[in-house]
């Protein structure tokens, strides 16, 4: 290769070196959504099929939707319920709701779901896996959601999860009623974004969007050879 070739080679090579580690990861933080959960306009509710009426919402619990870039996939929804904050409405029930026989709410305060795996099933639905932590116990269970709103700055979160009450160790009843095993947990978040850009799935990066440039950008330019990132490593150590 003549030097004159290889010297605009090496140029072009290091302009593309530092767009990779130096542009990219200082404008895709720039471009992170950051949303806003409103709890006056939020709820979380439960039931359970008994021989009388088990149902009730929480009064004290925080949620949070954080994203690591615009793409809807790298969501994290997180979830903290304070457990003795349980209302059915019934001070009975919420006083054996509270108790060591289900909710342990002295020795295990919280109730949480922290999600690891969005994935879109339809467009507004997704299925969210996660871990679920009640009595002290985790077990992985799955969120079904429903999202309006979407791209509009302001939507809302429409969320279902059944999970077995015995999986935890919530084994007992309540004497003289007849209580099933699953539990169904509805929740309506209320969520505005309150800086960023829209979200965007991977089907519908528009063209001049940021995730759209990033990703024209790092393209290699043409003769790019794997042995190259050895020279990439290079100039960032």
């Amino acid at each position: 290769m003549k030097p004159e070739l290889n010297t605009i080679r090496s140029m072009r090579l290091a302009i593309f070196c530092l767009l990779a580690f130096v542009v990219f990861p200082s404008v895709t933080r720039a471009q992170v959504p950051v949303f806003e959960i409103t709890p006056a306009e939020s709820w979380i509710k439960f039931h359970v099929k008994a021989s009388v009426s088990i149902a009730g919402k929480f009064d004290k619990w925080d949620a949070s939707l954080v994203f690591t870039s615009a793409e809807e996939s790298t969501g994290v929804l997180s979830i903290k319920i304070q457990a003795d904050s349980v209302d059915t409405g019934s001070g009975m029930k919420n006083g054996k709701l509270k108790g060591k026989d289900f909710f342990d709410a002295e020795n295990s305060p919280e109730i949480t779901f922290v999600s690891n795996k969005f994935v879109q099933t339809g467009p507004e639905t997704y299925e969210v896996d996660g871990d679920f932590t009640i009595r002290g116990v985790s077990n992985p269970e799955k969120l079904k959601l429903t999202v309006t709103g979407k791209g509009t700055g302001s939507g809302e979160i429409k969320g279902a999860m059944v999970f077995n009450r015995k999986d935890y160790g919530m084994n007992k009843g309540i004497p003289f009623i007849k209580i099933a095993d699953h539990v169904d947990v509805d929740f309506h978040l209320k969520v505005k974004r309150v800086s960023g850009p829209p979200l965007q799935t991977g089907s519908n990066v528009q063209p001049g969007s940021p995730v759209a440039a990033i990703r024209a950008m790092a393209q290699p330019p043409a003769g790019f050879r794997l042995s190259d990132y050895d020279f990439c490593g290079l100039m960032i150590i």
